[in-house]
């Protein structure tokens, strides 16, 4: 694999090449011997990271590597490729709630599509296709089917990456209290975000039955969620162009980020016991360690330095 050119392309500093060489690649060749063994069935890994954590550049990363080094088939598909439409996500809003017309929370997602898709990406032969979903942030909407992808099979691995893959689901007594403005001020009686939990427990914990496997990027806390995905709309600002008309400026996203942070605080703390394998950040969005199951050593720990 051609590194040197990943990080270009992604526009990736000189120091990720280290993180790559001690912990990413190692990790790969662990996917690849785990793929061995499932001797021609295709495996689905789930990637669980806040905004902002680089989940989908390291799901990029594996793709792109086990394809060059081990001729593997990898289809990469986020969670945030099978969004409800936005027509459908207003219609939401209107019959449950209000805030339900923001992209993001579980209930905003088009749950059996991502099924279907998944269980037809596992059963492709030689030559038969798939269509695979986009969605467009730029204008918060999904691409049109004539304009998804198309993956011809046999697959060897999927990567399903996205902020809530993996999620779980928490109580209705942790749900009473409201822990940010957002919550304070449109959701007092609670109705959206039980609604949201509901979902997370029943539809979505049935769409994460499908992972074969959960790599979580686990965040330092919160706030630091919130400077990378920052970071992450300035980009996005700046490459969208002229027909962008979803881009939000500071103060809507600081209210965007707040849809996420029940969930993404739990994730913190909840998902590094749950997962098969987690990665540990810094403040500064730098790679700590990197741990995971190794059949014969027991749990192999990488840590970058």
């Amino acid at each position: 694999m051609n590194l040197d050119g990943f990080m270009r392309r992604n526009g990736l500093p000189g120091a990720f090449a280290e993180f790559a060489k001690r912990c990413f690649l190692p990790f790969a060749e662990w996917l690849e011997a785990r793929l061995a063994e499932k001797r021609g069935a295709t495996c689905v890994l789930g990637i669980n990271g806040a905004q902002g954590t680089g989940k989908s550049t390291l799901a990029q990363l594996l793709g792109e590597y086990l394809e060059s080094e081990h001729g593997r088939k990898v289809v990469v598909l986020s969670i945030d490729d099978i969004y409800l439409t936005r027509k459908e996500r207003q219609a939401l809003s209107q019959s449950v709630h209000p805030l339900l017309s923001t992209r993001g929370v579980p209930g905003t997602h088009d749950v059996a599509l991502g099924i279907s898709v998944i269980e037809q990406l596992r059963s492709l032969r030689q030559d038969e296709t798939v269509s695979v979903p986009r969605f467009d942030k730029s204008r918060d909407d999904r691409h049109p089917p004539g304009d998804w992808a198309t993956v011809t099979g046999p697959v060897d691995l999927v990567i399903f990456e996205g902020w809530c893959v993996g999620s779980q689901a928490t109580t209705e007594a942790e749900l009473r209290a409201p822990i940010n403005a957002l919550e304070t001020s449109e959701d007092a009686d609670g109705r959206w975000r039980t609604y949201v939990n509901g979902k997370l427990a029943t539809e979505y914990a049935g769409l994460f039955e499908v992972l074969d496997g959960l790599l979580f990027l686990r965040a330092p806390d919160f706030d630091a969620v919130f400077r990378w995905r920052l970071e992450q709309e300035q980009k996005l600002r700046q490459s969208a162009g002229k027909n962008a008309t979803a881009i939000m400026d500071d103060e809507q996203l600081a209210r965007f980020i707040q849809h996420y942070e029940r969930i993404t605080r739990n994730n913190i703390e909840v998902l590094p016991s749950v997962a098969n394998a987690v990665i540990e950040l810094d403040n500064d969005h730098q790679t700590i360690s990197l741990s995971y199951p190794n059949p014969c050593q027991g749990q192999t720990r990488f840590v970058a330095r």
